[in-house]
């Protein structure tokens, strides 16, 4: 009974506007009638009912319908609609005119009356609703005297549909708008002023008694982005910006959410845009496995690939709590997907070999791994067995079992390696090297940056820090790293896989390093405090195993560029096959003994690139640096 309730209640307003567009179809077809033989001073022969009028309306109703009038509301009235009341005046006009021709040869019709019919019906039909949306918005603004009121940054479009979106919710009362364009200084977007420049904000935030500030601008690149959350900062006032395009097309953000200004938003570069149709072209239908499902890159690998087409997602990973996490989350998110868990360590034979079994994969992604890097400095023993031994035993099953292609997640930091983790991804990477040949599995290596909000990355530990109140810990005023975010990494991994090349090695063109130091600044003030007064900067010296910058390409890798601007492809360099297989097995045998000495030996012997970097440690001597927060930079 109450959904028969629900439903009717929701049908008598629908209702209503058509009696309405109807009764106005009416009275403009007899009131230009009367109009017409007013002018040449006559009484119309019409009468009030007939065969005529009944064509009329039936003619008119059923071109609104389709037209699409009736599937808005009032409320939101709007150019859309307006553009469907010219197309239903015109197309009307012509289905009349064929229902009278076949019923009287428009005998009694006048032509003034068809000439001037759509302009008057759109007006009878338009004018009164605006006017109720004109009335309902001043309804709202009536109400807006509890409101928070809103300084809007950015006079564009975003910022027009912001309005809007404000004044339906009656929550907020936008006062005004901020804008550099000359153009539309003084001006009214959606009956709210421009009021000046975005560099005012201070000066006018005060003025209006703002209490939110929102950016408007989410075509704005990093550079001016920075501008703006800098000018936004000196207010004191919290702000928040409307979500990039992509963000909402990704399922980041939602349509009309306010969010805040995130770190990745000011990196300084633009994200990478994959080709999904080539991605989808490579995914769609098959069945992957992921090792190490359950971290930052493995779990969002899982996301990508249920996205983006995978029919079976197979988990491999020996964190229970992270594996029924992963796993909870795709069956939620993606009903329709085969899922596959496997909880074990994927470097033993018999684990891997039962889940390649059971998932029977046309790819697997190998993320399982140890990276933080000071840690494995004095973790040799299993920083060896987890990122060589285990990545050798998962290739080798890959190609005893024809898996079509093994995606081997590396970093930028095999290249010229100077600290445990480079090097044993480096052998990794000669490990898949000496196993591939054209007839069987394909190998790819994908090596990227610093990935954004990673478990154990600087992110998530600085926002620790400032939540504890500081300090915020750098190891160098210098040390700078290329960052990516956790989603555009697994785009990258998906991009790359999907390119088709065998024995290959992919690497993106990251832009600009980013300072370490700013990054910490800037985080510092998205949470509302100034570096150097609320929250200190520690510069501690750099940590075993660290370098001041990154390197991206190794000297004697030759890159050309593939199908995607942002991705290159390296030569890999030559390798034996015999040596490695050999290395290898020493490694085990060491590594049952735990023989730490061994494997350090053996590590340089196979990875003769490798360079350990000094220890520039100093605990007991850290630097305290405050920043003026008037003279900080900006990333």
């Amino acid at each position: 009974m109450s959904s028969w309730r629900t439903r009717w209640a929701s049908l008598l307003p629908r209702s209503a506007v058509v009696l309405h567009d109807l009764a106005m179809v009416w009275l403009c077809w007899h009131g230009l009638h009367h109009f017409r033989y007013a002018m040449l001073d006559q009484s119309t022969p019409l009468p009030w009912w007939s065969v005529e009028d009944a064509i009329v309306l039936l003619s008119q109703g059923f071109v609104l319908w389709r037209v699409g009038l009736y599937r808005g509301l009032w409320r939101f009235a709007s150019v859309p609609d307006l553009w469907n009341l010219v197309k239903a005046g015109a197309l009307g006009l012509l289905t009349i005119v064929l229902g009278l021709f076949l019923y009287n040869r428009l005998d009694s019709v006048p032509r003034t009356v068809l000439l001037l019919y759509p302009f008057a019906l759109i007006g009878l039909l338009g004018t009164p609703r605006l006017l109720y949306r004109a009335w309902k918005e001043s309804h709202s603004a009536r109400n807006d005297h509890a409101a928070v009121r809103v300084l809007i940054l950015g006079a564009g479009q975003a910022g027009e549909a912001l309005v809007r979106d404000l004044h339906r919710t009656g929550a907020y009362q936008p006062v005004g708008f901020l804008d550099d364009a000359a153009q539309l200084r003084g001006s009214k977007v959606q009956g709210v002023p421009v009021l000046g420049q975005v560099r005012d904000v201070a000066e006018i935030a005060r003025e209006t008694a703002a209490k939110l500030l929102v950016i408007a601008m989410p075509s704005a690149d990093a550079t001016a982005l920075q501008k703006v959350v800098t000018a936004c900062e000196h207010t004191g006032l919290p702000f928040r910006m409307v979500p990039r395009l992509h963000d909402v097309l990704e399922g980041h953000s939602l349509p009309g959410e306010l969010k805040e200004v995130a770190i990745e938003d000011l990196l300084g570069r633009k994200p990478v845009l994959p080709d999904w149709k080539a991605i989808r072209g490579w995914l769609g239908g098959r069945t992957v496995l992921v090792t190490g499902a359950g971290g930052s890159i493995g779990a969002e690998l899982c996301r990508q690939c249920a996205k983006h087409g995978a029919r079976r997602v197979a988990l491999v990973e020996i964190d229970e709590l992270a594996l029924t996490t992963t796993e909870a989350e795709l069956r939620r998110d993606f009903p329709d997907l085969e899922c596959i868990s496997v909880l074990g360590d994927c470097g033993d034979p018999a684990v891997i070999a039962h889940a390649l079994r059971l998932a029977e994969p046309d790819a697997l992604f190998h993320a399982a791994a140890y990276k933080q890097v000071p840690l494995l400095e004095a973790q040799l023993r299993e920083a060896v067995r987890n990122n060589v031994l285990t990545t050798d035993t998962v290739a080798r099953a890959c190609r005893d079992h024809d898996v079509g292609t093994f995606v081997l997640i590396s970093t930028d930091k095999a290249v010229d390696p100077v600290n445990v983790l480079g090097a044993t991804k480096r052998l990794a990477e000669m490990a898949c090297q000496s196993l591939a040949n054209r007839r069987s599995t394909r190998f790819v290596t994908v090596r990227f940056g610093n990935v954004l909000d990673s478990a154990g990355s600087v992110v998530p530990l600085f926002r620790e820090q400032i939540r504890n109140g500081g300090p915020v810990t750098v190891t160098d005023p210098e040390v700078t790293r290329y960052f990516m975010t956790i989603p555009e990494a697994c785009q990258l991994i998906l991009q790359a896989s999907a390119i088709g090349s065998h024995e290959a090695i992919y690497t993106l063109d990251m832009g600009e390093p980013v300072p370490i130091r700013l990054l910490a600044e800037q985080m510092i003030r998205l949470a509302g405090k100034q570096p150097g007064r609320d929250i200190a900067i520690v510069f501690s010296g750099l940590r075993a195993g660290e370098k001041l910058h990154e390197t991206l390409f190794h000297a004697e890798e030759r890159y050309r560029p593939t199908a995607h601007p942002k991705i290159l492809q390296a030569e890999p360099r030559a390798v034996s096959a015999e040596g490695i297989a050999l290395a290898i097995e020493r490694m085990r045998e060491a590594s049952n003994r735990y023989d730490r000495d061994a494997l350090s030996v053996l590590l340089r012997e196979a990875v003769p690139e490798f360079a350990p970097a000094p220890s520039n440690i100093e605990p007991a001597t850290a630097i305290v640096v405050a920043f003026p927060a008037r003279n900080a930079r900006k990333i």
